[in-house]
């Protein structure tokens, strides 16, 4: 029984630790605007990461993909799929689950049973035929653009990283994601 609270206790620690050390990639005085009109129906299946922020959870993450769908309690099944290094690499997988908090604000866990673990997932902007969104936390810790497709043109790359500066992200920072 001791060495088990000691090691929930490290792992406890560690998640503490952990977001405090994760890099800003925005000016969180600058305030975030939200979809408000998010459909959620519209929002679920399959999206195909783009470009993201750095960050210590998809580190080495090529083919990255998301799929949405609902589950049975009202939240959102998140299964978030990373090929290890390179397009043939080991398929990992984080299933986890979505709670919609306010219109377009969302906080998403991959540890249900950590009651701290959730992450702020607010989705910025969502082209009007729901073929690519944008995605941030107002921490300024993660962001991502995502589409419907494997690939986006350069207009929609633009508005994209527009909404991003608009909501005070660096985009200098921004890391392209290998996809097929």
């Amino acid at each position: 029984m001791r060495s088990l609270f000691k090691a929930l206790s490290v792992i406890l620690l560690v998640a503490l630790a952990l977001p405090a050390s994760a890099a800003q990639y925005r000016d969180t005085s600058v305030p975030m605007a939200v979809e408000g009109a998010l459909d959620l129906n519209r929002y679920l299946g399959k999206w195909y990461e783009i470009a993201r922020f750095p960050n210590r959870f998809e580190r080495g993450c090529v083919g990255v993909t998301a799929e949405y769908s609902m589950r049975s309690d009202g939240d959102v099944r998140v299964v978030n799929t990373c090929r290890e290094g390179t397009l043939d690499g080991k398929i990992t997988v984080a299933d986890g689950s979505a709670r919609v908090e306010a219109p377009g604000r969302l906080s998403v866990t991959f540890v249900p049973w950590l009651p701290f673990a959730r992450g702020d997932y607010w989705v910025l902007f969502v082209a009007p035929d729901y073929s690519m969104a944008v995605v941030g936390n107002p921490k300024g810790t993660t962001g991502w653009i995502l589409a419907r497709t494997p690939q986006i043109s350069a207009k929609q790359r633009a508005l994209a990283e527009s909404i991003l500066s608009i909501n005070g992200y660096d985009i200098s920072k921004l890391e392209d994601v290998l996809q097929n």
